[in-house]
């Protein structure tokens, strides 16, 4: 069963900052826009704002995952955002992204909020296929079609 539990800098360090960087190979194929301290800042920041929103997902006490969830405007709206949805690549495909993505639909369902986006590179069709599968729709391309902005609804649990 997976557990999550929020991100402990000292702890996870090296660990987010590993699971960023391989976010990055897979979304761009190269890590030339990722500055470590300035996302260890980050996340420093937004665990304060919502701790039960930036995790680690453990299995046995091993760490399988992370999510990073908050809340933000979109056209006038309050959505749900998805951050970083990260499962480690020995975990995929074994049905534990589904429990990453019941864990952000409830927090964004304690939040009162009916939809919730995130972006994922046109050429991570793995990423896609699961997304879609989730009942996620593509919204259009995003930062200068360097990403697709795909939106979920609340309401939905897989």
């Amino acid at each position: 069963m997976v557990q999550f539990r929020t991100i402990d800098l000292k702890k996870d360090r090296q660990c987010i900052i590993d699971f960023r960087k391989d976010s990055f190979m897979v979304s761009f194929g190269n890590t030339s826009g990722f500055d470590a301290n300035a996302y260890l800042i980050y996340v420093l920041e937004k665990v304060e704002q919502h701790p039960d929103g930036f995790v680690m997902a453990e299995v046995d006490g091993g760490v399988i995952g992370q999510l990073e969830l908050s809340v933000k405007k979109y056209k006038g709206r309050r959505i749900g955002y998805i951050h970083l949805f990260y499962l480690i690549p020995s975990e995929r495909g074994k049905g534990m992204g589904k429990a990453l993505h019941n864990y952000a639909i409830d927090f964004f369902k304690k939040r009162n909020l009916e939809e919730f986006h995130l972006r994922v590179a046109p050429d991570n069709h793995r990423a896609r296929r699961f997304y879609e599968k989730a009942g996620m729709k593509t919204i259009g391309p995003d930062l200068d079609g360097k990403v697709i902005r795909m939106k979920g609804s609340v309401t939905k649990s897989i």
